[in-house]
C-alpha cells in the first residue's frame, strides 16, 4: 500500500526565543493507523456478513458514513433488512441503539424528551425533571421519517448539526459519536411528509437499498426457513471508533482531487455555464457548498476503507451518487419524463473532464 511519510524534520531555524522550532508534523505513523483501521473494518464486514446476506454497496456507504460523523437517509423497500442491518452495525461498534417509528401523530417531545413536574414527598417541593427521549443515543434509526409532519422533523434538525438539544430553554449535549439513520419506502407517498431540502442537505449520504440477486436471496430463503443462527461479537469500542474517525482528516487530497471535487459539484448549477445542453432542461438547483465538503470526506473515508492514505478522483465517483442525489432538484419535465437524479447526475460526472483524466501516482516506500 501506500505509505505517507509524517515523521517530518527540524528546519534547524530558530524561533523568535532562541529555541529550535517543532517538526511540521507529528512523529505519528499514519500508514500503520490505516493498516489497524482496515483489519478492524473487514473484520466488522465478516461479522456483518453473518447476519446480512449481501448489500456490500451500502455496507460500505455506512461505515463511511460512520467515519465522518454524518448522517444518512435509507431508502429502499419494505423487507430488504435495513432495521436489521443498522441495529447489528451499532451492536458490532458497541453503541446504543435507539428506533423511532415515525408516525403521523408523532410530536417533537416524543423524540427529543420533555420536562416532567415531580412532587418530593420529604418537603412537598415541586419540581421539573427532564426525561430524556429516544433521541439520546449513539445510532438513532428513524424509520419511515417521512410519515411524521414537519414539525417532528424539524426536530432533528439541532440534533443533526449540532449535537446537542434545546428544550423548554435548556441546552442538552447528546452522546458522542451520534448518528442518525433515517428511512424511507421509495413507493408509498400518500400520507406522506417529504423532507424540506435543507434537512436533506443535512444527510451526509443517501443510501438506495436494491434487492438482492438471485444467489444471495437464495441464501437469504435458506437461512430463514432453517435454524440458522450466527452469534456477532464487538468488533470495535466508541475510543476505538474515535481514533479512525481522527484518522480521515488525515487523507491526503490532491489539488487535481480538490479540483474536479468542485468542477463536479458547479456543474450541477444552471448558471456555471458548464451543464451538458440535454440536461439544462431538467435541473431546477443544483447542490450547494455544503455538498463539495461531504463529497471530499467521503472520498477520504472511502479511501481509508480501501487500505490507501490518499483519495483519488476515482473515490470522488464511486460516492458521487450517495452524496449528490438528494441535493439537486429535478425540474417538472425531468419527473414527468421519468428521470431520475441518479441518470442526471451520471451524465453530469461524464462530462466532467477533471474527473476523467488519468490519475499518475508516483510509488511510495
Amino acid at each position: 500500500m501506500n505509505r505517507i511519510n509524517t515523521t517530518g524534520k527540524s528546519t534547524g531555524k530558530a524561533s523568535d526565543n532562541g529555541r529550535a522550532s517543532q517538526p511540521e508534523t507529528a512523529l505519528v505513523d499514519v500508514a500503520a493507523a490505516v493498516d489497524e483501521l482496515h483489519e478492524q473494518f473487514t473484520e466488522l464486514r465478516k461479522q456483518l456478513g453473518g447476519v446480512i446476506v449481501g448489500q456490500e454497496e451500502v455496507i460500505e456507504q455506512l461505515l463511511i458514513a460512520l467515519l465522518c460523523r454524518g448522517h444518512c437517509i435509507l431508502q429502499g423497500m419494505p423487507g430488504l433488512a435495513k432495521t436489521m442491518l443498522v441495529s447489528t452495525l451499532a451492536s458490532l461498534i458497541d453503541l446504543s441503539f435507539r428506533r423511532v417509528q415515525f408516525t403521523p401523530d408523532l410530536m417533537p417531545g416524543d423524540i427529543t424528551g420533555t420536562e416532567v413536574l415531580e412532587e418530593d414527598h420529604t418537603t412537598g417541593k415541586r419540581i421539573f425533571r427532564f426525561v430524556e427521549g429516544p433521541l439520546f443515543g449513539n445510532v438513532i434509526l428513524a424509520d419511515e421519517i417521512n410519515r411524521t409532519p414537519p414539525k417532528t422533523q424539524s426536530a432533528l434538525l439541532e440534533a443533526m448539526q449540532e449535537q446537542q438539544l434545546t428544550v423548554c430553554g435548556q441546552t442538552y449535549k447528546l452522546p458522542d459519536p451520534f448518528f442518525v439513520l433515517a428511512t424511507q419506502n421509495p413507493v408509498e407517498t400518500e400520507g406522506t411528509y417529504p423532507l424540506p431540502e435543507a434537512q436533506l442537505d443535512r444527510f451526509l449520504l443517501k443510501i438506495h437499498v436494491q434487492y438482492p440477486d438471485r444467489a444471495e436471496e437464495l441464501e437469504i430463503a435458506r437461512r430463514q426457513t432453517t435454524d440458522y443462527s450466527f452469534e456477532t461479537k464487538t468488533v470495535l469500542d466508541i475510543d476505538h471508533m474515535h481514533n479512525m474517525q481522527s484518522l480521515v482528516r488525515n487523507v491526503v487530497v490532491s489539488d487535481h482531487v480538490y479540483a474536479a471535487a468542485l468542477d463536479l459539484v458547479r456543474g450541477t448549477r444552471l448558471e456555471e455555464g458548464t451543464m451538458p445542453a440535454e440536461l439544462q432542461q431538467m435541473v431546477q438547483w443544483g447542490a450547494g457548498p455544503r455538498a463539495t465538503i461531504s463529497l471530499l470526506m467521503a472520498a477520504k473515508a472511502r479511501a481509508l476503507l480501501n487500505r490507501r492514505c490518499h483519495a483519488t478522483t476515482a473515490d470522488l465517483i464511486a460516492v458521487a451518487l450517495p452524496v449528490l442525489r438528494h441535493r439537486i432538484i429535478l425540474t417538472f419535465n425531468a419527473e414527468a419524463a421519468g428521470i431520475n437524479a441518479d441518470s442526471v447526475l451520471t451524465r453530469i460526472i461524464k462530462a466532467t473532464p477533471s474527473l476523467n483524466k488519468q490519475e499518475t501516482i508516483a510509488p511510495t516506500s
